[in-house]
């Protein structure tokens, strides 16, 4: 017997060192447990989260190219306002161009209903001789060349003017030679002025066209800069997908109060 109990001692001290060793790990773990309760627990959204989302190197390489992105825009929509404003102030510069240009034929209009109640009454009688016809003549070409330093005349009527073609006549008395240059003053003007607001209206619409170019631009800048914020906060934890937030609950909790107090009392007033 006690031989038999001398070879079970040693055995029954390393089983015993055993259980005490296992008994220490157990102890160890539960205390973990108890002071770092959220260690081990297991979260399964936060697991598919995290597993869905992209890797910090991905999500890195995005924001860079989110930011390249939004800097690009930022500098076109500079470009393009700069483009509107230069083409807005041509707008202006032709909207003026309209203005003289109408001035001018309004006050050749004046001088053409002048000379015609001039020509109406009888004329001075002078000689014709060759001497008078050359004076006529010299008075013609003089009188045309200033209109044209003036830009009164174009290059073509000037022309006409010196082939004594088209109604130019340097027989005719000074004073009809007038109205017959008036006239054609009154015309050239009118073409011009004819041009002056076609050129405005092209102005005109190069600018409309700029400004929304601008305006489009300025709007993609915006919404790229604040891109990267939207969507980062609304990525949110699956955790909290379907939980109300403290924010909703007071407001829930509000507008329950508010519709006891309102079926104690009259109906309230839709809001606008």
């Amino acid at each position: 017997m006690q031989t038999l109990l001398s070879a079970a001692l040693p055995d029954l001290s390393r089983a015993a060192a055993i259980w005490l060793s296992l008994l220490a790990v157990i102890g160890v773990a539960v205390s973990a447990l108890l002071l770092r309760p959220g260690r081990l627990r297991l979260d399964p959204g936060a697991r598919i989260r995290r597993a869905a989302m992209p890797s910090q190197l991905e999500q890195a390489q995005e924001e860079r190219e989110q930011s390249r992105y939004a800097q690009e825009v930022a500098v076109a929509a500079e470009r393009a306002t700069t483009t509107a404003q230069r083409r807005r102030a041509e707008w202006v510069a032709a909207q003026e161009a309209v203005e003289a240009a109408w001035q001018t034929y309004e006050a050749a209009e004046a001088a053409v209903r002048r000379l015609d109640a001039a020509a109406a009454m009888p004329l001075p009688h002078t000689a014709q001789t060759p001497a008078e016809y050359a004076d006529r003549e010299r008075y013609l070409h003089r009188a045309a060349l200033d209109a044209y330093w003036r830009r009164e005349l174009s290059v073509e009527q000037l022309s006409d003017v010196f082939g004594h073609r088209d109604g130019w006549d340097p027989r005719l008395h000074p004073v009809e030679q007038e109205l017959v240059l008036q006239r054609a003053i009154r015309a050239n003007l009118a073409a011009k002025h004819v041009a002056a607001r076609e050129q405005e209206q092209v102005a005109w619409r190069a600018a409309e066209l700029a400004v929304a170019a601008a305006r489009s631009l300025r709007e993609e800048a915006h919404a790229a800069t604040g891109r990267r914020v939207a969507e980062s906060a609304s990525v949110l934890p699956l955790s909290e997908v379907g939980r109300p937030s403290v924010a909703q609950t007071r407001e829930n909790v509000e507008q329950t109060r508010e519709n006891k107090v309102a079926a104690r009392g009259r109906a309230t007033v839709p809001a606008f």
